[in-house]
Parts: structure tokens; C-alpha cells; sequence
């Protein structure tokens, strides 16, 4: 199976300015490498494949002089790039997908660029970069397997190499081997089934005071001017944080989740249903907007984004994949709040109502009710009867 490492580059002046201009010259090879296919399919009918484009570089090369300095296999996988766009794109029209055709990139949008087979190495604590020199890299963890590729990586002024390594996979074993339903929250992260609860650190929130301070100072510059660029990089690196952040924490709890449990139910979700803004509402008589709640759909909308709730997911699901004897379930999230956990009665609730409580006598917080009939869909409960009332 393939792993990928990410360390922390610590380039000199003269190094960070020659991954920037490797950099940009290979954001020029991609522009134009996408036009050509472009208009040779206006003119002709017809489009190029990568073999076609990678013939070219020869005689790039004798062009533009400057191209002998970047290493000849960086510079035939952007031709690659080219060709797996192009190839999604097909893909996306066939599946009748909105297709959304390629573009052309920006210097500040294209921000990596790879050695697909040779030309890296790690010596002494340094990587070692064919065309750049030996850079400074932080390891702060062993590299497993058999390094196949190195990408370079642009994160505002930082700059970090992504190993992609070839490892056996090794299997482990959970600690137990019970199923576990969660149900995911804005107030509480996740509420498992046997009751245990995993707070939402609420990153972005506690970041929000310093993120408005930054984004009002970089409105008051003049557009193009190098303290209007400086005050971008602030903002840029406090949403950074609070992405790494969120990261860090998911990833401690991803992991204690899938070491514990041998089977991990999780609500199949759409944050991106779910974070969309109110619908406007018209009073018919009169044409004027009333009041739609907009608001406080907008500061919700904050929160589950915050949450990561998808993120979670994913980081279960490859954590579980490499261990190999655990796995990651999705069942459907309807009426699973509504209906009672031990009796199976619908009990209608609005959003605001924070607990359950059933003529049954069972009695306990709604998303720990929710968490038990997301385990008990998974053990074979169908909610069918209820879904139908």
C-alpha cells in the first residue's frame, strides 16, 4: 500500500527562491501545455496526448535555455497534470456531471510540483533535490517502505516534501471488538453510543477575533502593493492554523477510535447540504422580503464547517484501511433522532430540544439517543416502520 509522509522544508534564501522560480516555471509549462491542446482541437477537431506534448520539451529546451536548469522528469509530469485533468474532465462528461473544463493556473494557485522517480534523495538529515541542492528537512518520524515519489509543496512561505512510500502492510488488531455508533454535532463533535462524548474545540470560533482584525487591515490596502501582500500572508497563516489545528485533533481521536473498536458507524451526511443558506422568503401581496431567519442559518452554517465532521470521516476510513481488521460503516441518518433508542416509539422533536425523553421511561441526551439507532441501523434495526408514521 502507498503512505504518504509530510515534513517541514527549511530551505536558505537562495533555495526557497529557486523552488519559487522552478515553481513558475512550471506553472508556465501547464498554461502552456492546456493551450495548445486547446487550440489544436479548434483547429483541427482533434486533441494530443501526453506522449505527443513530452516529445516537445527537447525542443522547449532549446527555446528556452532556462528549462535545462529543472529536472527533466519535473517537467514531464506537468505534462502529466495535463493529461489526468483532461482525463477527469472526460470522465466527469461521460458520468453526466457538471464537467467544469480545465483552467489556466495562477502563479498563487499552482503550489507543488513532483520528482515522480528519480532525482531526490535523503542524506544526513537533507534532501537531496536534483537542480536545488541539499535542503534542510525536518524528520520528525521514521520514513517506512520505499520512497517512489517526492512532491514539493507551497504553503504560503513554507515549504514542505510529501514522500509518497511504498509499505507492507501491517495489520493490527483493535482492542475490542464491540460496533460503535457516533452521531455528529455542532454543540458536542461526536456522542458515541456507549455515552462517551468528544467536544468540539471550536477553532475557527476562538480564531474569529484576530481572523476579522486581519481581514479589516488587508481591506484598507491599496490593491497590488506590498503591504496589501503582506497583510494576505497574515490571514492566509491564521486560517492555516486553525486548519492544522482542526487536523491535529481529529487525527488523535480518528486514531483512539479505530485502535478501540472493531466496526465504526457513522451518519452517511452532506455538510454541504446542510451548511446551505436560507432560502429567501417574499411576501406575496406586497413583494417585500420577510424575515427568513438568515442570520442564524449563517452562524449554524459556521459551526458545521468548523466541525470537520467529513474530514472525521475520512481520517477513520484510511486509518481503518491500513489497519486492516476494522472498518468504517455509513448508514442513513433519517429519523434517527426522532425515533426512541429502546422502544422504538417517534418522538418528534425540533432542533432545539436537547433531550429525549419517552413514555417508556427512557430518559438521555438526544444525540446519545441518535448514536444508539445509528449502532442498532447497522445491527440490523430497520427504522422503516417509523420513517412510514
Amino acid at each position: 500500500m502507498l503512505k504518504t509522509y509530510k515534513f517541514r522544508l527549511y530551505p536558505t534564501k537562495a533555495q526557497a527562491e529557486k523552488l519559487e522560480w522552478t515553481l513558475a516555471r512550471c506553472c508556465e509549462l501547464y498554461n502552456a501545455a492546456l493551450q495548445e491542446r486547446r487550440e489544436m482541437y479548434t483547429y483541427t477537431g482533434k486533441g494530443t496526448n501526453y506522449n505527443a506534448q513530452a516529445m516537445q520539451l527537447p525542443e522547449i529546451k532549446e527555446i528556452r535555455e532556462e528549462y535545462k536548469d529543472i529536472h527533466s522528469q519535473v517537467l514531464q509530469d506537468v505534462l502529466r497534470r495535463v493529461e489526468k485533468t483532461f482525463k477527469d474532465f472526460f470522465k466527469r462528461v461521460k458520468a453526466g456531471k457538471i464537467p467544469g473544463y480545465p483552467r489556466y493556473q495562477g502563479r498563487n494557485h499552482y503550489d507543488s510540483f513532483c520528482y515522480p522517480q528519480a532525482g531526490f534523495s535523503i542524506k544526513n538529515g537533507r534532501l537531496e533535490l536534483s537542480k536545488i541542492g541539499h535542503v534542510k528537512i525536518r524528520l520528525h518520524r521514521k520514513v517506512l517502505g520505499t520512497i517512489k515519489t517526492c512532491t514539493l509543496k507551497r504553503e504560503g512561505a513554507c515549504w514542505y516534501a510529501c514522500l509518497a512510500c511504498e509499505v507492507e502492510q501491517v495489520v493490527r488488531t483493535p482492542y475490542t471488538d464491540e460496533c460503535v455508533g457516533i452521531d455528529l454535532g455542532v454543540s458536542k463533535l461526536a456522542t458515541l453510543s456507549t455515552g462517551d462524548v468528544i467536544e468540539n474545540p471550536r477553532y475557527y470560533r476562538k480564531a474569529a477575533r484576530k481572523l476579522e482584525k486581519a481581514q479589516q487591515a488587508l481591506s484598507r490596502k491599496k490593491r497590488g502593493s506590498k503591504r496589501r501582500k503582506k497583510a494576505a500572508q497574515r490571514v492566509a497563516k491564521l486560517h492555516r492554523k486553525v486548519r492544522n489545528q482542526r487536523q491535529d485533533y481529529l487525527h488523535q481521536w480518528s486514531r483512539r477510535l479505530v485502535n478501540t473498536y472493531e466496526t465504526i458507524v457513522f451518519e452517511d451526511i452532506a455538510p454541504a447540504n446542510l451548511s446551505k443558506r436560507a432560502k429567501p422568503k417574499q411576501d406575496e401581496e406586497t413583494g417585500q422580503y420577510l424575515p427568513n431567519g438568515a442570520s442564524a442559518k449563517s452562524g449554524l452554517n459556521t459551526s458545521i464547517l468548523d466541525a470537520g465532521w467529513r474530514q472525521f470521516i475520512a481520517f477513520c476510513e484510511y486509518k481503518a484501511a491500513e489497519a486492516g481488521t476494522v472498518q468504517v460503516v455509513l448508514v442513513d441518518p433519517k429519523y434517527t433522532s426522532q425515533v426512541c433508542s429502546s422502544c422504538g416509539t417517534v418522538r418528534k422533536k425540533t432542533l432545539s430540544e436537547r433531550w429525549h425523553s419517552c413514555e417508556c421511561g427512557c430518559e438521555l441526551d438526544r444525540d446519545h439517543n441518535a448514536a444508539r439507532n445509528i449502532k442498532a441501523l447497522w445491527l440490523g434495526r430497520s427504522l422503516q416502520e417509523a420513517q412510514a408514521s
